[in-house]
């Protein structure tokens, strides 16, 4: 009950609605928050929330979902440029929506994958996210330099076609992506649960993020990509989530079962 009154707060002052998002997700991070704060009760994080525009921010970040790297999952990549990159290529313009972006490791690696097979340059990718500062984070490009190996064996798993120390720059302890990435990503303020859906898009990408959200926030989600997405229109789903029990789950055929990507039907 106190946490709700917490969502409710926050949604009342700041806009941020998190009242349908999973109930243990939610506790875990607002605990969490008052562990970290040394605060006693939730009814006093809810009053510092509404009074205490620093706090508010502060548990504003930790409710998103900011669990990402390069090419995570490499067999998801692999996917892509096996059976999703041959429809791209019917396309003259890819208009791609990547939701709940976090901070950009996940873009940088389409744009890669899309510059290796020769779409990228009829792309535009649309990298949205509800919280401002991921987004600053992710239009930067900067990463620390010890994630890069990691990420170089995702790369490299991933069916990688060059290089990927050819896609940044080190700089003292950072690695920069290199700007050729960034030309085509235009980064946008966007809240999967308030905001409409995108126009005429072919392809949706929206990873490890529903699962956050309870079952009836889910369902309108996947509407919201089913109207953006053109007819054959391309659906990627995180391996966890799936469109199963889903209203819209006859609107789409599997493309691949185990990493969760489907192809909108032709109606």
């Amino acid at each position: 009950m106190e946490i709700e009154l917490l969502l409710e707060a926050v949604f009342r002052k700041y806009g941020y609605d998190f009242r349908e998002y999973s109930k243990a997700h939610v506790k875990r991070r607002v605990l969490s928050r008052l562990r970290l704060s040394r605060i006693e009760s939730v009814s006093m994080m809810q009053h510092l929330v509404l009074h205490d525009a620093d706090f508010a921010a502060l548990l504003l970040k930790d409710l998103s979902i900011n669990v990402t790297e390069m090419f995570r999952d490499p067999n998801f990549y692999k996917a892509i440029r096996e059976t999703v990159v041959p429809i791209l290529k019917t396309w003259s313009y890819i208009k791609l929506w990547h939701a709940g972006c976090s901070t950009g490791e996940e873009v940088y690696s389409m744009a890669i994958l899309l510059k290796e097979e020769g779409l990228y340059d009829r792309t535009q990718i649309y990298a949205t996210d509800f919280n401002h500062h991921v987004l600053k984070h992710a239009k930067e490009g900067i990463y620390p330099a010890e994630l890069m190996k990691k990420y170089a064996k995702n790369y490299q798993d991933s069916g990688a076609k060059g290089s990927f120390s050819d896609y940044y720059h080190a700089q003292y302890d950072s690695a920069i992506m290199d700007a050729s990435l960034k030309k085509n990503i235009v980064w946008a303020n966007h809240n999967l649960v308030t905001d409409s859906d995108f126009a005429e898009t072919q392809m949706v990408v929206c990873r490890n993020v529903l699962i956050y959200f309870n079952k009836e926030l889910q369902n309108k989600v996947h509407g919201l990509f089913h109207n953006s997405l053109v007819n054959g229109g391309i659906l990627c789903l995180g391996n966890k989530e799936s469109l199963q029990f889903s209203e819209y789950q006859s609107h789409f055929d599997v493309l691949d079962k185990k990493q969760k990507i489907y192809k909108k039907k032709y109606r």
